[in-house]
């Protein structure tokens, strides 16, 4: 006989597709963590070409430092975003709902008369923790605004719930201050919640990393990989980030300037293989009008799915030059 938990999983999972909003693509390929703590990295921080700049709270930051990294924040958010010349997004990781600080952070940064861009909401195990955030949202932004949302899946609970997280986290941005953006994979914090070992081939966690990515893009939602945490090893950074730019993941997380450009080259499409989508897309649109479906192009079959390959491609050629 099956126990309840058992039963559950094999019961087939229905998403309702039609609740997924198209989202304006924001670059996120390098999604670059700075202790908010700690000012000097906070000024260099935007002296940089990181897509996305996370002022942290939470991992990066110590206990006794707290506070001192949500009033840094507030600090900054009272100025405004600072400029920089090419775009970017200005996100903050705040601490989790388990931790009990979290509260404290919305409290003093929500309240500033600018804010972020987005949140990022570390360990989201349960839809209860969305309909905190949302309330304390709520209660502290009065201005009619809307804020990305990025949520850290990072146990092994996260991971068995992240279907049910995604699907309320769509259903209550209809009405909440806050429109999901993406899904980020914390892989120290599954590691240790499954007691798996590290290896520098990161097998052992090839099935969360996937799993992250086909819920993250069934909801129209990004995916952002792992941290690669041996920072001067630009080598092995190129490597891991090819590989889940390979896989689907639209960015990666970093913990140091230096990483910047090996991941931010990482997850954009080199000029071949731009050069490869737009011929494929010409060649396409010319055999439609002809009336063809299926055709050869430099000695491949090309057919809806190829095609829809490469549009993805341009899509994220054009979104990036848009960015600059």
């Amino acid at each position: 006989m099956l126990c309840n938990c058992a039963k559950a999983l094999l019961q087939p999972v229905l998403v309702n597709t039609s609740k997924t909003p198209f989202r304006k693509y924001t670059a996120r390929r390098a999604l670059m963590y700075v202790p908010a703590s700690d000012d000097k990295k906070v000024a260099k921080a935007f002296a940089t070409n990181a897509d996305c700049i996370t002022l942290d709270c939470e991992d990066g930051v110590a206990l006794n430092k707290k506070v001192q990294a949500r009033l840094n924040i507030r600090e900054l958010l009272e100025k405004g975003k600072p400029a920089r010349k090419r775009r970017y997004e200005l996100v903050v990781r705040v601490n989790s709902i388990a931790s009990g600080f979290i509260k404290d952070d919305l409290r003093v940064i929500l309240t500033a008369p600018h804010l972020p861009d987005s949140i990022y909401l570390p360990k989201v195990e349960q839809i209860d923790q969305l309909k905190i955030f949302s309330d304390y949202l709520n209660e502290y932004i009065k201005k009619n605004a809307k804020l990305g949302l990025i949520l850290g899946i990072e146990s092994a609970v996260a991971l068995l719930n992240v279907v049910d997280i995604c699907k309320e986290a769509v259903n209550m941005s209809e009405t909440s201050k806050f429109q999901p953006a993406a899904l980020l994979f914390g892989s120290d914090d599954y590691c240790a919640s499954i007691g798996a070992r590290r290896s520098e081939s990161s097998s052992e966690i090839i099935y969360a990393r996937q799993k992250v990515i086909s819920v993250a893009r069934a909801f129209n939602l990004q995916a952002i990989d792992m941290v690669y945490i041996k920072y001067q090893d630009l080598k092995g950074l190129k490597k891991q980030a090819e590989e889940g730019a390979r896989w689907g993941f639209t960015g990666k997380q970093i913990i140091h300037p230096g990483q910047i450009d090996v991941t931010q080259e990482a997850f954009s499409p080199t000029s071949a293989e731009i050069e490869w989508a737009s011929g494929v897309l010409k060649a396409f649109h010319k055999h439609q009008k002809e009336g063809e479906g299926a055709f050869a192009y430099k000695g491949n079959m090309i057919d809806m799915p190829t095609m829809k390959q490469a549009q993805n491609i341009m899509d994220l050629s054009n979104a990036i030059m848009i960015e600059k």
